[in-house]
C-alpha cells in the first residue's frame, strides 16, 4: 500500500513539474522574441512650420435691411381713382403714387373757396367802420372769427384732400402692387412695398470681449448666398453704446453700397470684420492638434540616435496655446518654433517617444467640391 502511495505521489510531482517547466521555457523564449522584435515604427504625414502673415477676423451673420424702406399704406378709408405706378418701377421724392376719391371734400373745398372773398371783404369793411366808432368791438371779433373759422375749415379740407393722395416720401423702387382702380380700401392697407435700393446695412452681434477690435470705420467684406463668389465691401457705421447684460454681446451696423443692385433685403449674409495684419506667425493645421484633460498638444518630430547607431525620427508630444481659429488653420502663440516639424495626422496611434516614418498623403487634402449623395 505504501508503495502505490509513493508511486503516485511521484507521478503527480512529475506532472506539475512538466507543466511550470513547459512554462517557463515558454516565458523565456517569448521574451527572447520580443527582445529581439525591432521597435515599430508608425507612418504619419508631417509638415514644417513657416511663420506666415496672418489677418485675424471677427466673423459674424446678420440679415440685410434697407436704409429706407417701408409698406406703402392710406391713411384715410376710400375708393381708389387711379394709380400712378408699376410693380417694380422706380420712382422720385414726392411722385403720386396713388389717388383716392375725393369728389366730396373738393365739392366743400369749392364752396367754402367761394364763400371766402365775401367773408374777407365783411371784415375789411368792419374793420373801416370800427375806426370810424360805427361798430363796436363784439361785433368786429365776430367779423374776425367767421373768417378764420372759413379759412380753417379750407385748410382742413385741403389737407383731408391730400391725405388721399400718397406719394413717394423717398427715391425708391416700388414693389408688386397690391391695389386696383375702384378697390375699396381699409385705412391702413398695404398698397406695395417702397424700397431705397442704393444702399444697404446689416445689423449684427460680437462678442464683448472683442468690442476693443472694432471701431466705426472699419471694413468688412459681406457674402451671402445668391453671390457665393462676390465678396461685398461695407464699414461699420455705429456700435451699440450698451452691451446686452443677459448674452454678453453688443449690436454693431454697418452701411453696405449696393454694387449692381444685386442685394435685396431681407438676404441672409455672413460677414468679416477685417482686423490688423499680424506678421510671421505660426499656424498648423487643426486636424494636427490634439485635446486632452491637461491642454492642447501637438507632437513634434525630432531626428534621435537609437543604440545601433541609426538615426530614426521620434514623437515628442508637446503642449501649446491657441489663440485664434480660422477655417482650416490655428494660430498658435506659445508652444511652437518656426522651422520645427510637427505630425499632422496619424497621431492617434502615438504616444511620448514613439518612432514615425514620414509619408505622403492626400486623405486630409479638401476636395474642390461636396462629393454628391
Amino acid at each position: 500500500m505504501k508503495k502505490w502511495t509513493l508511486s503516485m505521489l511521484l507521478l503527480v510531482i512529475l506532472i506539475f513539474g512538466s507543466v511550470i517547466g513547459f512554462n517557463l521555457f515558454k516565458q523565456k523564449m517569448m521574451a527572447q522574441y520580443f527582445a529581439n522584435q525591432p521597435v515599430p515604427s508608425f507612418p504619419v504625414t508631417v509638415t514644417e512650420i513657416t511663420p506666415v502673415d496672418w489677418t485675424p477676423r471677427i466673423a459674424a451673420i446678420g440679415f440685410i435691411e434697407p436704409i429706407q424702406g417701408i409698406n406703402v399704406s392710406n391713411e384715410s378709408a376710400g375708393i381708389v381713382r387711379a394709380i400712378h405706378f408699376e410693380s417694380g418701377q422706380q420712382v422720385k421724392a414726392g411722385e403720386v403714387l396713388v389717388e383716392l376719391d375725393a369728389d366730396v371734400e373738393k365739392a366743400n373745398l369749392r364752396s367754402s373757396e367761394g364763400r371766402l372773398p365775401a367773408v374777407r371783404a365783411n371784415l375789411t369793411r368792419m374793420r373801416q367802420l370800427f375806426q370810424r366808432g360805427s361798430v363796436s368791438q363784439g361785433q368786429l371779433d365776430d367779423a374776425e372769427a367767421s373768417y378764420r373759422e372759413l379759412q380753417g375749415q379750407i385748410d382742413s379740407l385741403q389737407a383731408t384732400i391730400e391725405r388721399r393722395t400718397i406719394r413717394a416720401p423717398f427715391d425708391g423702387v416700388m414693389g408688386i402692387r397690391n391695389a386696383f382702380l375702384g378697390q375699396y380700401l381699409n385705412a391702413g392697407t398695404d398698397i406695395a412695398r417702397l424700397e431705397d435700393i442704393s444702399q444697404f446695412r446689416i445689423r449684427f452681434t460680437i462678442p464683448q470681449t472683442r468690442i476693443a477690435d472694432i471701431r466705426v470705420g472699419q471694413a468688412l467684406n459681406i457674402l451671402v448666398d445668391a453671390y457665393p463668389d462676390t465678396p461685398f465691401e461695407g464699414e461699420i457705421t455705429a456700435i451699440e453704446p450698451q452691451i446686452n447684460p443677459e448674452s454678453g454681446v453688443v449690436q454693431v451696423q454697418a452701411s453696405i453700397p449696393n454694387q449692381g443692385g444685386k442685394l435685396r433685403s431681407g438676404m441672409f449674409a455672413k460677414l468679416d470684420v477685417q482686423l490688423p495684419v499680424k506678421a510671421d506667425q505660426i499656424l498648423v493645421p487643426q486636424q494636427a492638434i490634439n485635446f486632452t484633460l491637461y491642454g492642447q498638444t501637438v507632437y513634434v518630430v525630432k531626428e534621435e540616435q537609437a543604440d545601433d547607431g541609426e538615426t530614426v525620427r521620434v514623437a515628442q508630444q508637446r503642449v501649446i496655446e491657441v489663440a485664434e481659429r480660422e477655417a482650416d488653420f490655428a494660430r498658435v502663440v506659445k508652444g511652437l518654433e518656426a522651422g520645427e516639424t510637427i505630425v499632422t495626422s496619424g497621431q492617434v496611434r502615438l504616444s511620448n517617444g514613439s518612432r514615425v516614418n514620414p509619408v505622403e498623403s492626400d486623405a486630409l487634402d479638401t476636395p474642390e467640391s461636396a462629393p454628391l449623395l
